[in-house]
């Protein structure tokens, strides 16, 4: 007989791609994720794994049977929750991924209260800067600031982003305060890498306009384009969100110029064609509240 147990785990194998990974998420011990693997492939009477040391890589058989697999997990996974929302819990497995900078000062700190409110709740947060594809990855949903051009994403906004073109005095003494968009074509610019140095979009009368600045430095790391910022470097233009406590402290200085940044959102998305949990909807609303309207990291909030 074929045990759901170890589609489960199967599933949790390929999306993880490896055993030691899916045993951190399952909270098993790797001896049992490969028992219930071999004990799946003897009932199906096929290998879906080749395993090597460094390396699992799906088989021919387990290609075909991942589908499936996955489909039969997502019931179950749904089965529970609906179960968990007629009691009117929340609680059970839920996995977000959310970008490094956002996650450790801000996303944490406001789910936290969240968590400790809800103890059922097993929250896997994977906190990565790199562009993830939720249905693909096994998560149940991104945080993701910026625009979500993924037609199979459903998005929720969470927060208002306003950016802000921001330099150090230091910076602006040396090379002189730009006033225009054509001024900034002058300047050095540091530039979020996971978007490209055509990220410095502005609004006109004549719609969006991308300003390209010299290339100073490029990063993939909001934490660092602000310390680069801070250094003197260059221009960054930075979500309010990691900018506003340096202005706050006088380590940054907003660069007003004749046409403003085009606005943002933080969105929480979660994949298309899958009913998003219950527990997933209690986690927006909870951060929708924490961050406030506007956002309470936004220097102009204060205002």
């Amino acid at each position: 007989m074929m045990r759901t147990e170890g589609i489960v785990t199967f599933v949790a194998v390929v999306e993880c791609g490896s055993i030691s990974e899916a045993a951190r998420r399952l909270r098993l011990s790797k001896s049992v994720v490969s028992e219930r693997l071999a004990e799946l492939e003897k009932t199906l009477g096929g290998m879906l794994l080749q395993r090597t040391t460094r390396k699992l890589t799906l088989t021919e058989s387990g290609q075909a049977f991942l589908e499936r697999a996955r489909r039969i997990a997502q019931e179950m996974e749904a089965a529970a929750e609906e179960m968990s929302e007629r009691r009117g819990e929340i609680a059970g497995p839920l996995r977000i991924a959310a970008p490094v900078t956002f996650g450790r000062m801000h996303l944490g700190p406001a789910l936290y209260p969240f968590l400790v409110q809800h103890p059922n709740l097993e929250l896997t947060l994977d906190i990565d800067d790199r562009r993830v594809d939720p249905a693909a990855d096994g998560y149940d949903a991104i945080i993701r600031h910026g625009p979500i051009s993924e037609s199979r994403l459903i998005a929720w906004k969470l927060a208002r982003s306003r950016r802000m073109l921001t330099a150090s005095v230091d910076y602006l003494t040396r090379f002189g305060t730009p006033r225009t968009l054509q001024d900034l074509e002058n300047h050095r610019g540091i530039f979020y890498t996971n978007r490209g140095i055509a990220d410095w979009r502005f609004q006109t009368t004549r719609g969006n306009v991308i300003v390209r600045a010299k290339l100073g430095l490029a990063i993939n790391n909001g934490d660092m384009m602000r310390d680069a910022a801070i250094a003197g470097l260059g221009l960054a233009l930075l979500p309010a969100f990691i900018a506003g406590p340096a202005i706050r402290d006088g380590l940054l200085q907003e660069v007003e110029v004749d046409h403003k940044p085009e606005p943002e959102f933080i969105f929480m998305a979660h994949p298309q064609g899958r009913k998003p949990p219950a527990k997933l909807r209690a986690i927006a609303d909870h951060l929708k509240t924490a961050f406030g309207n506007p956002p309470y990291w936004d220097p102009q909030a204060e205002n």
